[in-house]
């Protein structure tokens, strides 16, 4: 694995790239952090996803600006629900310089974010198919929830008890609607910060099965290289035990990236 920092004078903001050891071309994903930044635990994100085969860049939002005054902005565009909102620009030219790396299949790339992240992910989506599949955990929807019909295959986890679980069940609800694989499973006893070993009440077992749900799901949409650019189609899901939908469509175990 190589790791390595990007200047503000190449990304805005800058970020964290790590990349896998083997030199081939391999599927892409953007890290969001959630409000405490680019911190280690989110670099040691990157790290895993890199160790299982992804290029991946976590991206700083808050990178040579004021972080109050970015974090007043962001929480103003996620409380009007807008999916063009502040940051997304960011995550945008982001994505844009990692589907540039040698690396890199641009026909394969995705985002992963946390809380904040999270809604920036879902919001984002809406509005680029570059994307061919995200991981929002703990995150909110835009307005109207009907934007969300334009949304790539999602894998999303949240606490049963928590202040997005509403919006978890929302979005589950909306994609049955709009006919778009996901797979949404909600943890009784996880916290906010489900995959952060550092936040208290920490659940090790939902974290465990959280990131295995992400690499199943990701491997399936994001591990062979697409025939088309169109989204493809699912039928309805069943409901299962515990508040978990199944994937839309089977997960078999992808080929070697």
């Amino acid at each position: 694995m190589q790791t390595r920092d990007i200047d503000r004078a190449d990304l805005a903001g800058g970020g964290f790239l790590a990349l896998p050891a083997t030199k081939r071309r391999h599927p892409g994903v953007i890290v969001i952090h959630e409000a405490f930044g680019l911190n280690e635990g989110i670099k040691e994100i990157t790290r895993r996803f890199a160790a299982a085969g992804y290029v991946a860049l976590a991206v700083d939002l808050f990178g040579g600006r004021n972080r109050a005054i970015c974090m007043a902005r962001f929480m103003a565009g996620m409380l009007r629900g807008s999916v063009d909102r502040y940051g997304i620009d960011d995550l945008k030219q982001a994505l844009a310089y990692l589907m540039t790396l040698p690396e890199v299949d641009p026909d394969r790339v995705g985002a992963i974010g946390f809380c904040i992240g999270g809604s920036f992910a879902i919001a984002w989506a809406c509005t680029d198919e570059r994307l061919k599949a995200i991981a929002p955990v703990s995150a909110s929807n835009p307005k109207p929830i009907e934007a969300v019909q334009r949304l790539c295959p999602v894998v999303g986890s949240y606490p049963e008890r928590d202040f997005t679980t509403s919006a978890g069940r929302a979005l589950e609800v909306q994609l049955t609607t709009s006919g778009i694989p996901y797979d949404i499973k909600f943890y009784p006893r996880a916290p906010h910060s489900l995959l952060n070993a550092d936040a208290r009440g920490f659940n090790r077992e939902a974290a465990d099965d959280s990131w295995a749900r992400v690499m199943t799901f990701f491997g399936t949409h994001l591990g062979s290289r697409l025939r088309t650019k169109a989204r493809p189609k699912a039928q309805r899901p069943t409901a299962l035990p515990g508040g978990r939908s199944p994937a839309r469509r089977p997960a078999p175990r992808p080929p070697s990236t």
